[in-house]
């Protein structure tokens, strides 16, 4: 079987792709430390040590699935909360959201003929192109994301040890903190649910082409009913979250005096 050519963007040390089989990959990550402990996992795959955003531009035709995992604390809403900190140690900066997320998204939508999928976390405004929604996470693809729960804890630090399971960091003496590189790691059981319904969808529609299908081949939705039911339990999660993080932050702020 033909192995499919796959463009890992921001790739971090793998998270996503750890379970991917049958794949071609080309991972892309702008660190050379954080590329170095990658290429230990995948020595199979090729990595390239630039600039992610740039390389989509300018190779986005060479590959038959995209996976693109923008840079997401200018879009979140902890950093977010932390901006109206009245504690000097917890109060950030305001910083403008960056949007190469949605050129990204812009781009591919319009230009790329393959499977392809951008990942980022739930914002703190309301999303410029509407995404779909799973386990926490807003996904742009130009394929149906069914919403899965794979109970990703709340609490970062307990993020951090779920992925410690997949990737044993012991050994490596980085300038990086460790539980840093594991939080950004998007759950590797998630990453092959996103892998696989790409290729899913492709195989039902080799079969029959259903006149009751939910989405657009853009990714839009056109069952109206279900979407607005899956935003409202995704607007009741983030208020749970939201009032998790704010509980963190004020509890931080009182150890800290």
């Amino acid at each position: 079987m033909k192995k499919i050519k796959v463009l890992n963007l921001y790739a971090g040390i793998g998270g996503n792709r750890k379970l991917w089989k049958n794949v071609d990959v080309t991972a892309v990550e702008n660190n050379q430390e954080i590329a170095n402990i990658y290429k230990d996992f995948f020595p199979d795959d090729e990595v390239i040590v630039t600039d992610a955003h740039q390389f989509l531009l300018e190779h986005f035709k060479e590959f038959d699935f995209i996976w693109s995992s923008p840079p997401c604390p200018s879009h979140s809403k902890f950093r977010f909360m932390t901006t109206k900190m009245e504690h000097p140690s917890q109060k950030r900066p305001i910083i403008y959201p960056n949007m190469a997320l949605y050129q990204e998204i812009i781009l591919l939508k319009h230009y790329f003929k393959g499977k392809w999928v951008v990942e980022n976390v739930r914002s703190y405004y309301d999303p410029l192109i509407e995404p779909q929604i799973c386990s926490r996470h807003y996904f742009w693809s130009n394929f149906k994301i069914k919403n899965i729960d794979f109970k990703q804890p709340i609490k970062k630090h307990d993020t951090a040890s779920s992925i410690k399971d997949n990737f044993d960091l012991s050994k490596y003496k980085i300038k990086h903190r460790k539980d840093t590189l594991l939080r950004n790691c998007v759950l590797p059981e998630l990453g092959l649910h996103i892998f696989n319904s790409a290729y899913k969808e492709t195989e039902q529609k080799l079969l029959s082409v259903s006149p009751t299908s939910q989405t657009s081949p853009n990714g839009d939705f056109s069952n109206e009913k279900e979407h607005n039911i899956s935003l409202k339990e995704s607007s009741e999660e983030d208020s749970q979250i939201s009032s998790n993080d704010e509980t963190s932050l004020n509890n931080n702020i009182i150890r800290n005096g």
